[in-house]
């Protein structure tokens, strides 16, 4: 099974709030998560919201991307606990650490888990 490519949350944070969102079912498995697309991916103003409507505890991995596009990739994965029940945000992330080949952001998970792509409105 290969990743699923998301699209960012149509609500930007600025000035205001909005509703917990719904997010996007996330695979288990490496390699069976989501990816946001190289063409609009932003790693440093990407906000993820995971939910883990699970009954035990999981990670998230946000993969590490490859040189050249990523020199501070050998620092690796980044692993997230997400707890049984409960949401967590996790970024923004640094572009030099985990922008894969094509520009786009991979994410996989231990377990399935809810995700949301935010993007963080920089004005």
């Amino acid at each position: 099974m290969a990743r699923t490519k998301i699209e960012y949350d149509a609500t930007a944070l600025v000035n205001g709030s909005f509703a917990d969102p719904a997010g996007e079912a996330v695979g288990a498995g490496d390699g069976n998560g989501v990816y946001i697309d190289g063409d609009i991916a932003f790693p440093e103003l990407t906000l993820l919201r995971v939910h883990n409507a699970g009954g035990a505890a999981t990670n998230i991995h946000v993969k590490a991307g490859a040189q050249p596009l990523a020199p501070s990739s050998g620092q690796g994965d980044l692993d997230v606990a997400v707890p049984a029940g409960v949401s967590v945000f996790v970024g923004p992330f640094e572009s030099a650490r985990f922008e894969q080949p094509d520009g786009s952001l991979a994410i996989d998970a231990d377990a399935a888990v809810t995700l949301t792509a935010i993007r963080v409105n920089r004005h």
